[in-house]
């Protein structure tokens, strides 16, 4: 029976409460009848995600993949439609699922990221390609982004009355606009909905692939915005954080085939929502106190950097 990582049993319970820790609890078990059913056997220690575990997982005939399995939630539901489609075109291969345990058989990746690559434009052409690739008609059932613009509005202009923060009226007022232009009429286009450098891992079949899909319809834009909001704190340490992040929009638009003009504008609506998210809700490397707050500042200045495209302003 495995052993569920105590990080993960603490991070879940605190997130889900009383039935994170039922959950946990029922977990080994779980994972147990899972191997027995698509006849696997364990092998090498448990690793996990923010909603899940990985257990590596090998068969006497040497074939490996890992056994996944997440915690019951809405936003996890799609996992397997988005890996279904792409049939591990740009992405891992999907080799078995059970959609009522949230469970997913899936071909092994390494555990390398690129995210720890130093190359800064490698790591957003590389994105980009993948990117492009995942960028494929969406199947129908799954969630389509444009019916969650209406609560972005709202959202956006309820936390900028309710919560204190350092952004121009000008910048949120971008972000609503992006909401209005661009959110309610977007493409049936499947997007991986998290696409950040820790959800693409060093393989063997490909170099890279990508994990951790959400599973949406919309603009593949999108996930451009989430690349570049993700890569913040790297922008943070460069000498011209600004022109560092407008040479990775650029570097990833162009590998992804799309107009920089619209990722810069996702991205923008991107990191003024983190903004105030981290306000309300804390983030998960700072729940408070001075560490956040000046996290949230840099966001701020993040985001005003990306209201105006460069060279202007």
């Amino acid at each position: 029976m495995i052993v569920v990582p105590e990080e993960f049993v603490r991070s879940t319970v605190a997130r889900e409460g009383r039935p994170g820790e039922e959950w946990t609890d029922r977990l080994p078990g779980l994972v147990d009848g899972l191997l027995e059913r698509w006849g696997w056997l364990p092998e090498g220690g448990v690793l996990h995600g923010g909603v899940g575990v990985i257990v590596p997982v090998r068969r006497a005939s040497g074939e490996r993949a890992v056994l996944k399995v997440s915690f019951p939630h809405p936003g996890n539901v799609h996992e397997p439609d988005a890996f279904a489609v792409w049939a591990g075109r740009g992405a891992v291969r999907l080799y078995a699922r059970d959609d009522e345990r949230f469970a997913m058989v899936l071909e092994r990746a390494g555990t390398s990221t690129l995210g720890e690559l130093a190359d800064g434009d490698e790591v957003a052409r590389v994105a980009g390609r993948i990117g492009r690739r995942l960028a494929v008609p969406a199947p129908p059932g799954l969630p389509r982004l444009s019916e969650r613009a209406g609560a972005w509005e709202e959202e956006l202009q309820r936390d900028a009355r309710e919560l204190g923060h350092t952004m121009p009226g000008r910048v949120v007022d971008a972000a609503v606009a992006t909401v209005r232009e661009l959110g309610r009429d977007q493409p049936d286009t499947l997007v991986h909905g998290d696409l950040h450098a820790g959800n693409v891992l060093r393989a063997e079949r490909e170099p890279w692939l990508a994990v951790d899909p959400k599973g949406y319809a919309g603009d593949p834009a999108y996930d451009g915005g989430t690349f570049l909001k993700t890569r913040a704190p790297h922008f943070l340490g460069a000498a011209d954080p600004r022109a560092a992040a407008f040479r990775a929009l650029a570097v990833y638009a162009e590998a992804a085939g799309l107009d920089r003009e619209r990722v810069r504008r996702w991205a923008q609506l991107h990191v003024v929502q983190a903004a105030f998210w981290g306000r309300r809700h804390g983030l998960r490397i700072a729940r408070g106190g001075a560490e956040l707050d000046g996290l949230m500042r840099f966001a701020d200045r993040f985001a005003e950097a990306l209201t105006d495209p460069e060279g202007s302003a």
